[in-house]
């Protein structure tokens, strides 16, 4: 890992819009503090006005996927566009456009254990105040944005009890979050790979790009070294294997802009 460039360097910049010109660039992107803002409560994370424009914009023109932690159903509902690639739960399921669709089976046989690990953390966690379980198809997420600092070690004892009563399943973290998921070899690096094959875009004229914002995104990062280029969004300060970093939101929308000024792929 290393702390890349920042994107909006001229140079960086002016080399990076080159090699897209000479490509055809799919887009993989990360929904939650990529397209649309972190808050307190995630149902309530929708794209400002801005962003949605630029996103419609690039999908008629690129192919775009959307890769997230996010349920697909909840993903599609956030988005809300039928003409991109949705891959939901770190890209456990896959739809999209012209009949597109794969669903892990090793992840299915993992349904049972998902759920007795839903009901021992909605137990484990009644009394944490500020905690949150989010129960998806595919994976268990435990917030604990609104958590006290104090209790927040409550949550993690809970998560590391109920992964080691049940050794099909694997936690990770990310921002505020503790997500429980079947300990399979899958994550949105194979998934972004995986459709990079289903659409024939595993070619040397494609260019593929991610962006991404959270600890789950390196996957992607990793799975793209030598054939893509991916973009971290965040601070300075963090590692990373992406080529180039973004500060916030408000960047990743004006590259955008700047993608649909010079390409029409």
């Amino acid at each position: 890992m290393h702390r890349p460039q920042h994107l909006f360097e001229p140079k960086a910049l002016e080399a990076l819009l080159a090699r897209l010109e000479r490509h055809t660039t799919p887009l993989f992107l990360d929904y939650d503090g990529t397209l649309a803002p972190i808050v307190d409560d995630p149902s309530q994370a929708h794209m400002a006005p801005a962003m949605r424009a630029a996103l419609e914009r690039l999908a008629a023109r690129h192919t775009v996927a959307i890769v997230s932690g996010r349920d697909l159903e909840a993903l599609q509902r956030f988005v809300g566009l039928d003409n991109v690639y949705y891959a939901g739960s770190h890209g456990f399921e896959i739809l999209g456009p012209g009949g597109v669709h794969q669903a892990n089976a090793e992840a299915e046989a993992c349904a049972a254990a998902l759920g007795a690990a839903a009901q021992e953390l909605e137990a484990a966690l009644a009394e944490v105040p500020g905690a949150a379980l989010e129960r998806k198809r595919y994976a268990l997420a435990v917030h604990y944005r609104n958590t006290p600092e104090a209790a927040v070690p409550q949550v993690t004892a809970a998560v590391e009890a109920a992964t080691g009563r049940h050794p099909e399943l694997r936690y990770g973290a990310g921002k505020m979050v503790y997500e429980l998921q079947p300990d399979v070899a899958w994550d949105k690096g194979r998934a972004v790979l995986w459709l990079l094959d289903a659409l024939a875009l595993n070619r040397s004229d494609v260019l593929p790009l991610y962006i991404g914002d959270d600890w789950t995104d390196e996957h992607a990062f990793r799975a793209l070294e030598g054939r893509g280029v991916g973009i971290f969004v965040g601070e300075p300060g963090r590692a990373t294997e992406a080529d180039y970093r973004v500060a916030g939101l408000d960047e990743v929308r004006q590259f955008f802009e700047l993608i649909l000024e010079g390409t029409h792929r």
